[in-house]
């Protein structure tokens, strides 16, 4: 007998088609499962290879349906820690998440699309989403085995990987069915580290610098020479982690989205993700995707070495060093749903009590 089907939270219409509103809802048994169990079960994902047969009387198995079926056969270590983190999840969100507000098809902006593998992908910014993008645009050029040869700029490009925000509510419902979810996150105030360390701290990023450095410098920094008011190069950590919590700024618009928290670009208390990968376990959980789509020849680009990695750590402790007990509590409050259904301790460096 085929188990019970996951349930995933969908997009209906409201009568009026403004907002949309999301509820639970059976997916539909996927094609070829009724009436009989499916025999290839996966045991492995090792080597970042195919898993099992893509293929069920001849047509190609989605991602949605191999992952299915890993979870009804033999479990891995690997399977086993992402059905964890599922679970996790939605125990997290039963527990932390009551009243909410209706979703719009605008809140769908950061869940890209791939029609012709039936994948659904969220971005968090300083989350490898350059090297996602890359490789979702590869998935969609034959020919491309490398995702690492698509520059940056093209990956970022607005329009080249179309969103879930472009459909009507009732394609949005189809897509939410019957594609594999998945989204990646990483320890918040790394995150946070990263962002501040590529955008406020790097030459290169002279434009960021003007739009919200400047705002930064004017708002928060007492007799600003003149230069910094009119570059916003100098921004200190200190300053900006002032202005992620100021009242003011989130009244006077969004958070920019490499600071915006991760739940709230990809809502997943109202989506049903079933993939959540990790940026400390990247190299695994992106091959564990991939393995999930059958794409034997395409590799995720090389993460980040150990050594890197480390580096970011090192630099967010330096980086919140200088920062007063008082405001690592009201930031890590500000991120804390972020720590809590993605299942993030806090840092050790920090002086919450």
């Amino acid at each position: 007998m085929v188990r019970r089907c996951w349930r995933r939270l969908v997009l209906a219409a409201s009568l009026s088609a403004a907002l949309l509103l999301l509820g639970a809802m059976t997916r539909a048994l996927l094609p070829g499962m009724a009436g009989s169990r499916i025999s290839n079960h996966v045991s492995s994902y090792s080597k970042n290879r195919a898993l099992g047969s893509g293929f069920l009387d001849g047509k190609r198995r989605s991602p949605l349906q191999m992952l299915y079926d890993l979870d009804q056969g033999p479990s891995s270590a690997l399977a086993e820690v992402h059905r964890e983190r599922r679970s996790h999840l939605r125990r997290a969100c039963s527990r932390h998440t009551h009243r909410q507000r209706l979703l719009q098809p605008e809140d769908l902006r950061h869940v890209l699309v791939d029609d012709a593998h039936s994948l659904l992908y969220c971005y968090v910014p300083k989350v490898a989403c350059t090297n996602w993008k890359r490789v979702m645009l590869a998935l969609s050029s034959p020919g491309v085995q490398d995702p690492q040869a698509i520059p940056a700029y093209e990956a970022h490009a607005p329009g080249r990987l179309p969103s879930l925000a472009d459909f009507s509510p009732k394609e949005i419902n189809r897509r939410l069915r019957n594609y594999l979810a998945f989204l990646f996150v990483r320890e918040p105030f790394e995150r946070l580290a990263s962002a501040y360390h590529n955008k406020f701290a790097q030459p290169y990023s002279t434009a960021f610098q003007r739009h919200y450095g400047t705002r930064i410098v004017r708002r928060l920094r007492p007799r600003p020479h003149p230069e910094a008011l009119a570059r916003g190069h100098d921004v200190r950590f200190a300053e900006f982690l002032a202005y992620l919590l100021d009242p003011r700024t989130r009244r006077e618009e969004p958070f920019n989205e490499h600071w915006e928290r991760a739940h709230v670009l990809c809502h997943p208390c109202r989506l049903r993700y079933d993939v959540v990968g990790k940026f400390e376990t990247l190299a695994e959980d992106a091959a564990f995707v991939l393995g999930l789509v059958g794409t034997p020849d395409l590799r995720f680009p090389t993460p980040p070495t150990r050594a890197k990695a480390a580096t970011t750590h090192d630099q967010a402790i330096s980086l919140f060093q200088d920062i007063s007990p008082f405001y690592q509590r009201r930031l890590f409050d500000l991120y804390r749903m972020d720590f809590l259904l993605f299942n993030y301790s806090a840092p050790s460096y920090l002086r919450l009590y």
